[in-house]
């Protein structure tokens, strides 16, 4: 699905091993399986999977979960996967000014690429001034960098051959966390940025496509690209050039591959970690009966973390613009999604209980906010959040007091006796999720709204929600936000690259006429640069919870069921520290294979 709060930390690499797949397709670039198997077996390798195919390997232009960004590249810091702490990555240590509006970072002696050129400050320079602060090469990484009402960005400015100056025009809370996005390589990039394309575009934003030799694509992490197959396998090879070191000076990562399959199914991953093919996956509530009869025999442990950072919800198109001369959205069914008593109407007939006793085994939490609950700045519904309940009878209320009324057969009509009925998509493939759409379609129908749900090829789902725009409501999910709310602030500023309820055009898209943002949809907005801006915690979580109040009573998004943080490892793999937080490979650059 898109790249949704995808700010680059080793905390991110939980996120590459929950669903795992097959290693008995051909073997890759040619190779048969056998002379594949006799190499694999001679190295330290790590079998897991990925639900799709990577779209690029450029990180700036990258708008989805890629397992590539995880283990290919680092940032200035990290988070630790357990604390949430921020700790050092490329940057050795950093101090911060009085005022709140400098950061110096100090880089690691010795850095290099995984070419082995030299990785310095030149480096940081390129990556923040000629990448995410140039407005001609459209990032999701910009957002997460604004400041302010004005969103200003910082300046960044060497100052000798270690030190890096970030300076932001007033102080902005978040900003030392966001500095984990990836360092990039000048010497590799920089010809790419500075050169136009026939449309005056940068050539950058074509460049590190998937048909990108894999050694020419350069990285800073544990890993670097070793190969890909489409539709196949990402291969990834250990970067001999990493800085890590264990404590007892032995050069990190100790694993020497990791190859993640590609597999539409999550059914397919399962069947496959039963076979023995494969080291991690990640436990979907059907199986966890099943699994974890087989744990002990089967040499594998099945780790708890609580609910996951992971949000499901469904949203409808709120965008009234037109494309062209044509609504984005049926002038009539857009009338309905942005009328509050219907979405409110919705919200309170899905029953969430049913869906997690039935469809998550029990395996899942309510999820009341889009926040967290491992984060500080999450608001309980004991402390004041709207809860919708499942109640039937409230949604009936809510849409006669709004104007619908019901036919003889129970149909839902509006006020000019139009049948509701709307088109329900998520991506085909993940059996939970296709299963939750169908219990929606039944819920939505006791208050006679028919739901037309279709699940359809991840390819096309993208464009609908990110290119055509041609869609009237999505299931979906956010993958890991963190605890930090700033994280999310390109899905909740009204031009932010994930604000997808009422998404603007990307560049190089046809304009949108006639776009409208609601007041609650720029209150939301202001709140969430005013909170960035707020350097007293205890104020800090106010704004956000009061973003949390207007987000669930607007509902630009009706959240479901966060599901509990699930993980089967082989116990071949040594040195797993589990949690939601960082799930199971968090930590990959200290992992061991024992034999």
């Amino acid at each position: 699905m898109i790249r949704l709060f995808t700010r680059f930390s080793r905390f991110w690499r939980r996120w590459l091993a929950f669903f795992l797949a097959c290693i008995s397709a051909i073997a890759f670039h040619g190779c048969s399986l056998s002379q594949f198997e006799t190499e694999a077996a001679q190295v330290p390798q790590v079998v897991i999977s990925s639900l799709s195919d990577p779209k690029t390997f450029n990180y700036a232009v990258n708008q989805e979960v890629n397992d590539f960004f995880g283990y290919a590249y680092e940032g200035l810091v990290t988070t630790n996967g357990i604390t949430g702490e921020i700790e050092p990555a490329l940057a050795e240590s950093w101090e911060i000014s009085d005022n709140q509006q400098q950061i110096v970072f100090t880089l690691r002696e010795g850095l290099k690429w995984s070419d082995g050129k030299p990785l310095t400050v030149d480096d940081v320079i390129f990556t923040y001034n000629e990448i995410y602060l140039n407005e001609a090469i459209p990032t999701d990484a910009r957002d997460i960098l604004r400041i302010g009402d004005s969103g200003a960005l910082p300046t960044v400015k060497k100052l000798d051959e270690r030190r890096v100056e970030f300076v932001t025009p007033e102080p902005f809370a978040p900003f030392l966390r966001n500095t984990a996005i990836p360092i990039l390589p000048a010497h590799a990039l920089r010809e790419s940025v500075q050169t136009k394309d026939r449309d005056g575009n940068p050539k950058f934003l074509s460049t590190w496509g998937v048909n990108t030799p894999p050694d020419q694509i350069i990285t800073n992490g544990p890993y670097r690209l070793e190969g890909y197959a489409t539709s196949q396998r990402v291969v990834y090879g250990r970067n001999p050039y990493y800085w890590g070191k264990s404590p007892q000076g032995e050069a990190q990562p100790f694993i020497e591959r990791i190859i993640s399959q590609i597999v539409e199914s999550t059914d397919t991953s399962m069947i496959q970690f039963r076979s023995g093919g494969l080291d991690a996956v990640g436990i979907s509530p059907e199986y966890f009966s099943l699994l974890k009869r087989e744990e002990d025999r089967s040499n594998f442990t099945i780790y708890e973390g609580g609910p996951t950072l992971s949000s499901s919800f469904l949203t409808f198109n709120l965008n009234k613009g037109q494309r062209n001369g044509r609504p984005l959205v049926d002038p009539v069914k857009s009338r309905w999604f942005n009328t509050l008593e219907f979405r409110q109407a919705v919200a309170y007939a899905i029953d969430r209980q049913t869906m997690i006793n039935n469809l998550f085994r029990g395996l899942g939490a309510p999820q009341y906010s889009n926040l967290p609950v491992q984060s500080p700045y999450y608001l309980s519904p004991e402390d004041g959040l709207t809860v919708y309940d499942h109640n039937l009878q409230k949604a009936k209320e809510l849409l006669l007091g709004a104007g619908f009324k019901y036919n003889s057969q129970g149909q839902l009509l509006d006020s000019e006796g139009n049948r509701v009925r709307f088109a329900l998509i998520t991506n085909a493939g993940n059996k939970l999720r296709e299963a939750m759409g169908a219990q929606i379609k039944a819920d939505l129908s006791k208050i006679g709204i028919q739901v037309d749900f279709n699940p359809i090829g991840f390819n096309t789902l993208v464009d609908k929600l990110s290119n055509t725009l041609d869609w009237e409501s999505h299931l979906l999910g956010f993958s890991g936000g963190g605890l930090e709310p700033n994280a999310s602030a390109n899905v909740w500023l009204v031009d932010g690259g994930l604000h997808a309820f009422n998404q603007k055009p990307q560049v190089g898209q046809p304009p949108i006429e006639g776009r409208e943002v609601a007041d609650w949809e720029q209150k939301i907005n202001d709140l969430y640069i005013q909170g960035a801006q707020e350097l007293d915690e205890e104020k800090r979580k106010a704004i956000y919870q009061e973003a949390q109040r207007l987000i669930k009573e607007y509902l630009p998004f009706t959240y479901l069921v966060s599901p509990l943080s699930i993980t089967a490892v082989r116990d071949r793999v040594d040195g797993i520290q589990y949690s939601a937080l960082g799930g199971a490979f968090w930590n990959i650059q200290e992992l061991k294979i024992e034999e």
